[in-house]
């Protein structure tokens, strides 16, 4: 409960303070404050499927809660003597309002040092549209319009969350089963590590990954797809990974990229980012893009950065 200044009462060792039944102040450890998860993202993406999976992993999750009531969610948590040690909150924004509440909501954990994160589910327009026309059912925000208007109005509205967010997770692509391991992935650690890292290889010609935080192109590098005998394998083939680090400036890229991320990777954790998503391009994702995610993956658990590697386009062709 807040006081007549509308903030929220803290104990002289920096703790929460909640209020008793005789409204009487009784101090909430830091400890007893839950951890926070935010599903968010577009409809049709699969927030339901994360909401699951995080429910599956031992979380409380609450589906479609007004975003002004998060902060009183947390602070039930709170009094829950640890009972309620995380919680999930699937937020469905369809409206200027409702961000502006979550926005504030947002603020207010902060100013409670509520460890939150925000996971953003994306998709592409082509399979949200082919997502809603499989269950014929309209976008949420297309009124007497298209399904692309509806699209387009939520991820204008959205534009500002999915920048704020910790993780973005592309499900274009996704099937169910793919969304629950990379949700199991980030989630389903005992202990939470100091930075999660996805290395995903990608092929240029079927486009940027949208959930990247940071892209590379190999294509300096000269294509295994032109030398006969290593044409039908791929970047895990040893031959293939020796062709790629054999060619001038491969080994001299993975060093100072490394060297990059340590820098890149010690300014995320001051700022209390968790996870980071690695593209490494080629031109159709196979060969080398494939060598230098392996390697630099290898890189990066080495230093200790909790790290999983996707090869996203590897066998379309």
């Amino acid at each position: 409960m807040n006081n007549q200044d509308g903030q929220q009462p803290q104990g002289t060792d920096g703790a929460q303070v909640s209020t008793g039944a005789s409204g009487d102040a009784v101090p909430v450890p830091d400890a007893a404050i839950p951890e926070l998860v935010i599903i968010s993202g577009m409809s049709g993406a699969g927030r339901s499927t994360a909401a699951k999976c995080l429910e599956d992993l031992g979380w409380f999750v609450v589906d479609n809660l007004p975003p002004a009531l998060i902060p009183t969610m947390v602070e039930l948590g709170a009094r829950s003597q640890g009972n309620v040690a995380r919680i999930a909150v699937v937020v469905d924004v369809r409206g200027r309002r409702f961000f502006d509440n979550l926005r504030e909501s947002l603020a207010d954990l902060d100013s409670r040092r509520v460890t939150r994160r925000i996971v953003f589910l994306e998709s592409s327009d082509d399979a949200l549209v082919r997502r809603f026309e499989s269950v014929r059912r309209p976008h949420p925000l297309q009124g007497d319009g298209r399904i692309v208007d509806g699209i387009a109005a939520e991820r204008e509205l959205l534009r500002e969350l999915r920048g704020d967010a910790d993780l973005v997770i592309d499900t274009s692509s996704l099937n169910v089963h793919e969304l629950r391991a990379k949700m199991d992935a980030q989630f389903a650690g005992e202990e939470e590590p100091e930075l999660r890292a996805t290395v995903m290889s990608f092929g240029f010609k079927y486009g940027l990954p949208v959930d990247a935080d940071l892209v590379a192109d190999m294509r300096f590098l000269p294509n295994p797809h032109w030398v006969p005998e290593l044409r039908p394998f791929t970047g895990l083939n040893e031959e293939v990974s020796a062709y790629v680090f054999n060619q001038p400036g491969a080994k001299e890229f993975l060093d100072r990229y490394a060297e990059l991320l340590r820098l890149i990777a010690a300014g995320y954790r001051r700022e209390g980012k968790r996870y980071v998503t690695i593209a490494i391009g080629c031109t159709g994702g196979k060969h080398r893009s494939v060598a230098m995610s392996e390697k630099l993956a290898a890189r990066l658990a080495a230093e200790g950065v909790e790290t999983v590697v996707v090869h996203r386009d590897m066998g379309r062709e």
